[in-house]
């Protein structure tokens, strides 16, 4: 929790909006409890909260050699919200306990993609520019077949989101597994 709110502390130019967005995340959905996936990537209590901290961690580090005009604002802002949508809607979370994997996926939601349901949570609260919308959107990158529509067509921010998305997820995490399976933490 130390590093989450390490990077809150960074978002200052939106600050009242970006609390208000917070504040409703932490206080009526499972913003602070849910995983990150139901089997992939750190699918545990927690880990869609670790994910974005490691996503926003990279994601600053690449910047400064990559895109230091992009500021640490607006890093914070779109990492930390780019896969908001898992956690579901208030009081009906995207992922349930249980069934084959540890976590399965919650049938009663209406079915939008982890994105779109990003937004849809975010934009009553804070205000996001094309490049910030773009970035959350599409932050998968051509592992989605819905987004060859943005190929090469990407904002820097939206290329930056999905190169730290990818490190974090494909690299970090999964060497924290691999690491943990070997007995060594």
């Amino acid at each position: 929790m130390e590093r989450y709110a390490l990077l809150k502390e960074k978002v200052i130019e939106r600050k009242a909006s970006f609390s208000l967005l917070i504040s409703f995340l932490e206080k009526e959905t499972d913003w602070l409890k849910s995983p990150a996936s139901t089997r992939f990537h750190l699918s545990k209590e927690q880990g869609l909260l670790e994910h974005s901290c490691n996503v926003a961690e990279t994601m600053l580090r690449l910047k400064d050699t990559l895109a230091p005009h992009i500021t640490d604002e607006i890093c914070v802002i779109v990492a930390l919200l780019h896969d908001l949508g898992k956690v579901g809607m208030p009081g009906n979370p995207q992922y349930l306990k249980g069934g084959k994997y540890p976590y399965t996926f919650n049938k009663e939601l209406t079915y939008l993609s982890v994105p779109i349901r990003s937004l849809y949570l975010a934009l009553p609260y804070i205000e996001l520019s094309e490049a910030e919308a773009q970035a959350i959107v599409y932050h998968d990158g051509q592992y989605v077949a819905d987004n060859a529509s943005v190929a090469c067509k990407e904002e820097p921010l939206t290329l930056l989101l999905q190169y730290a998305d990818t490190w974090s997820g494909f690299v970090l995490e999964r060497e924290k597994v691999q690491v943990k399976k070997a007995g060594m933490i």
